[in-house]
């Protein structure tokens, strides 16, 4: 009974390396995946053309534009524009440039709209030609863990977002976590 105790007490004392081993992993591992997040950001809408009515030969330019950016919670859309508005509107009032029941107006030059949520968000100019002519907007904002929604047919918006290098390095990570977890178990 005696060598049962101390080979049990010797057993312990053997895996406090280990655990103080684990525990400084799992703190290293939980720290790097604080930092993956990444930080909002700012879109002017439009780049350098701002928020106007689209020339004759380039009524896609906001739709192009939203296909080259990727748009996250917590980022923001800036619109500038002069003599104008901006709508935000519901998918039906999008598609038939109905700027009679917006849920919110603009006129005040340079508008801030915060993504709160994941989805899509519709915008038109508060002038009905404009909005006829391509003065209008389409995005898809992404969340965290949001499943692919099948976007409305014969609309450009812009696609899912690449794999961040956040999600791959905490992919990595792991990997070696368990690697290294492993080895020591087996040396112990």
């Amino acid at each position: 009974m005696k060598s049962e105790a101390r080979n049990t007490k010797m057993n312990n004392s053997s895996m406090e390396p280990f655990r103080g081993l684990v525990c400084t992993c799992f703190l290293i591992l939980a720290a790097m995946n604080i930092g993956s997040v990444e930080a909002s950001k700012g879109f002017k809408v439009g780049d350098h053309i701002g928020w106007q009515q689209p020339s004759a030969n380039n009524t896609a330019v906001y739709s192009q534009w939203a296909r080259s950016k990727r748009f996250h919670v917590g980022d923001s859309l800036s619109f500038e524009y002069q003599n104008d508005s901006v709508l935000v509107v519901e998918k039906w009032d999008y598609f038939h440039c109905n700027t009679n029941k917006p849920i919110s107006s603009f006129n005040d030059g340079k508008t801030v709209i915060n993504l709160d949520r994941p989805g899509l968000f519709y915008f038109l100019s508060g002038a009905v030609d404009h909005c006829k002519k391509g003065q209008k907007l389409l995005i898809r904002v992404m969340g965290l863990h949001q499943r692919a929604e099948s976007p409305p047919s014969g609309v450009d918006i812009a696609p899912g977002p690449h794999p961040s290098s956040g999600l791959v390095v905490t992919v990595t990570l792991s990997s070696v976590f368990v690697a290294l977890t492993v080895t020591v178990v087996t040396l112990v």
